[in-house]
């Protein structure tokens, strides 16, 4: 009996028919789909953030499908799952990246040249990047320039001497520059960077001046020293060293924050708080949306794919019990096209992501 668990790295270079047809060999020599037939569960990899969404998601799958096997979700951070996601087609590889900010083109031509050409983008719905601090210790609000200058390796192409927090406006309290936040291989540090750093960088008009390379450099690169401490992709244990570090500051999932309410508490950004309302009207300059992708190469050999998407449909609006995992639902027209890409399975294209 053909089994999907020995497609070989000769196989995932074959075209989709010679999966399909491995895979149709598999389901009608197992007689199904389930763990007692041999056919592996649909597997997902990705964002921290999103990571309790699919969880959600998975379990629900996993109540209202009792002949299919229970989703397998792992946390690896955006940019770890999008490899992961991307290196080819087979059922050594993931069926769904998560991913707290976009795929980016560089990803989307990986995943093509490794036979991932089809791959259904779907933004299951909207997060804010919440900078929180602990009720212990002195409250302030910053600004994106603020927090550019605190955080920044060269802060407008120039030497990083600031050290307390009133280094930058005397207004702000006396206190060391203490930040932990996710690593580079984040989708949350990659909206930090987008939606933070670069607004930040980008209030002196001097930066308009510099080459492109160097402005990215200078707008982008984040200091190595004790002022920004990279956390891991666990937005929990940020929770627990800013609730034990009073006056360090925290980059984290909005939903995150609200789950914590009470420990940590969100801090103003160019006067707007994080909330529901701020972050579902992109008012919070942290506001980023979240997505699944979905490897369309797999969708006729992993049974219970389809009927995993369509359970994410099923959660992601105002009314879902995704809302009260801490998920902020897409306004009505982007869940509309949404749910018409999930039910047609339409493949991504890279003039999408240019767009």
């Amino acid at each position: 009996m053909a089994s999907l668990h020995e497609i070989t790295e000769d196989d995932v270079r074959t075209p989709l028919i010679g999966l399909m047809a491995v895979a149709a060999a598999a389901l009608a020599g197992c007689g199904g789909g389930n763990s007692d037939g041999g056919v592996r569960a649909i597997t997902i990899v990705g964002s921290s953030t999103v990571y309790p969404f699919n969880r959600a998601v998975a379990e629900h799958f996993t109540r209202n499908n009792a002949g299919f096997s229970s989703p397998v979700v792992e946390s690896t951070g955006t940019g770890g799952g999008m490899e992961l996601f991307c290196a080819g087609v087979g059922t050594q590889h993931p069926d769904i990246a998560n991913a707290s900010r976009r795929m980016k083109v560089t990803e989307f031509e990986t995943c093509q040249q490794n036979g991932v050409d089809q791959i259904i983008e779907l933004q299951v719905g909207i997060d804010g990047l919440a900078v929180v601090t602990s009720p212990e210790g002195p409250q302030f609000a910053l600004t994106t320039a603020q927090i550019y200058e605190a955080l920044a390796a060269e802060p407008w192409g120039e030497e990083q001497d600031n050290e307390n927090w009133s280094d930058i406006d005397p207004s702000l309290p006396n206190i060391p520059i203490r930040v932990y936040g996710p690593p580079t291989t984040s989708g949350t540090r990659d909206a930090f960077v987008e939606l933070i750093m670069e607004a930040g960088c980008e209030t002196n008009g001097a930066v308009e001046e510099m080459e492109d390379d160097r402005k990215d450099e200078v707008c982008t690169d984040i200091r190595s020293d004790q002022a920004f401490i990279e956390a891991g992709e666990n937005d929990n244990l940020i929770v627990q060293k800013v609730t034990q570090n009073p006056g360090y500051l925290g980059l984290l999932g909005y939903s995150f924050l609200e789950q914590n309410e009470g420990s940590v508490i969100g801090v103003a950004v160019n006067g707007v708080a994080p909330s529901y309302d701020s972050i579902a009207s992109f008012d919070y300059p942290g506001a980023r949306p979240l997505f699944i992708y979905v490897k369309g190469n797999h969708l006729e050999a992993i049974r219970g794919l389809r009927e995993f998407v369509a359970e994410y449909v099923s959660a992601w609006g105002p009314d879902g019990y995704l809302v009260g995992e801490g998920m902020i639902a897409n306004p009505d027209d982007v869940r509309a096209s949404n749910a018409a890409a999930a039910e047609a399975m339409t493949a991504l294209t890279l003039e999408d992501l240019q767009n």
